[in-house]
């Protein structure tokens, strides 16, 4: 019983956080979005939510307009209940914002590997 409860306690932990990681990831993009120029609509009566949640979640869309010029959407029916819309200049800042954040954190991941390479451990070794 013991051993049935410990299980199912660490799976939940498990499964939570890997929700908090999407949910987080999620925010981050949305944060580029705003950044690069995107406009957000709120989902604000039913049909608009409905119509949301009927689109692509979480993931960018690019459409033609009627006018023939491309359209990028993000849907968000979970999390802020919003689509996010942009043209081809937003879309563009957007993958420069992407491109710089990751390559920040890449030089954040290399500083840390660098210096606990670095660190003198002695016979303790690194742990």
């Amino acid at each position: 019983m013991r051993r049935t409860v410990t299980t199912l306690l660490t799976f939940s932990l498990l499964v939570g956080g890997c929700a908090a990681m999407r949910e987080e990831r999620i925010h981050q993009k949305e944060n580029l979005l705003t950044a690069a120029g995107f406009r957000m609509k709120l989902a604000d009566t039913p049909q608009a939510l409905a119509q949301l949640q009927a689109m692509p979640q979480n993931r960018m869309i690019a459409r033609t307009s009627p006018d023939g010029s491309l359209v990028y959407t993000y849907a968000d029916a979970q999390g802020c209940k919003c689509l996010y819309k942009g043209f081809a200049p937003e879309y563009e800042q957007y993958k420069q914002l992407a491109l710089a954040k990751q390559l920040s954190q890449a030089q954040v991941e290399a500083a840390e590997a660098n210096e606990a390479a670095s660190m003198d451990w002695g016979w303790w070794g690194p742990w």
